[in-house]
């Protein structure tokens, strides 16, 4: 069985001397999801972050068998697709297609297979051919989304990373959002609040609290055991 993510003792601690995530150790295997639990502040993102090496603290890490280090980082941005918590800091590029076609220009691909691929993707995530010219910033949140999501699954991704990803849409972009994740077959970590969202993809959940990671089990379980559901 396929080891997506090995984490074993990951300790990272900010500047200013506090512990963001303190001797975190789990492990994804297999074609499951696994929702990360927790309080803001608890350590979510900067697991996340870890996890496609943008942070790097004390600990192993290996990503899709890869060892995290400077050498691999490259292949494994490319295996972990990371989709942040705010659309907004994931589209920059003048237009729709831009976007989506900049990490595979940035591998080198030619243009034509670039585009091939990137509209490929975007007809994937349900965006139409008559946004493809629009500013990402002329989107809606749910739009923005979807672009987001498409310049990570262009890259063909082995697993996907996602970050609060039901942050600022409403209630029917979130269960769009939920059918196109369901649809995909790639593993997925999801860090949310959302427990209603975690529970329709996954089966278990690690819980973090001030960094440490505190349990690791069975979602149902999990919930139960620290009455988790902020948004009821």
């Amino acid at each position: 069985m396929c080891t997506f993510l090995d984490v074993r003792n990951l300790t990272f601690q900010h500047p200013g001397g506090t512990k963001a995530l303190d001797n975190v150790s789990f492990q994804m295997t297999g074609n499951e999801n696994l929702a990360v639990l927790g309080p803001n502040g608890s350590g979510k993102t900067t697991l996340l972050l870890h996890l496609n090496g943008t942070l790097r603290g004390r600990g192993s890490v290996r990503v899709c068998g890869l060892e995290m280090c400077d050498k691999n980082l490259l292949e494994i941005r490319r295996k972990a697709g990371l989709l942040f918590q705010e659309a907004d800091e994931q589209l920059f590029m003048p237009t729709v297609m831009d976007d989506v076609m900049f990490g595979p220009l940035n591998l080198g691909w030619n243009r034509q297979e670039a585009e091939r691929r990137c509209r490929t993707a975007l007809t994937r995530v349900g965006i139409s051919e008559d946004l493809l010219n629009r500013p990402p910033f002329h989107l809606s949140t749910g739009e923005k989304r979807r672009v987001a999501l498409a310049g990570v699954l262009v890259m063909e991704p082995e697993i996907l990373l996602l970050d609060e990803p039901t942050t600022s849409l409403d209630p029917p972009g979130q269960r769009a959002l939920l059918e196109l994740l369901s649809s995909l077959p790639q593993p997925k970590l999801i860090a949310t609040h959302d427990v209603h969202f975690a529970a329709a993809l996954s089966e278990r959940a690690i819980f973090l609290k001030r960094g440490r990671l505190i349990a690791d089990g069975g979602l149902q379980e999990v919930i139960r055991r620290f009455d988790w559901n902020p948004y009821p």
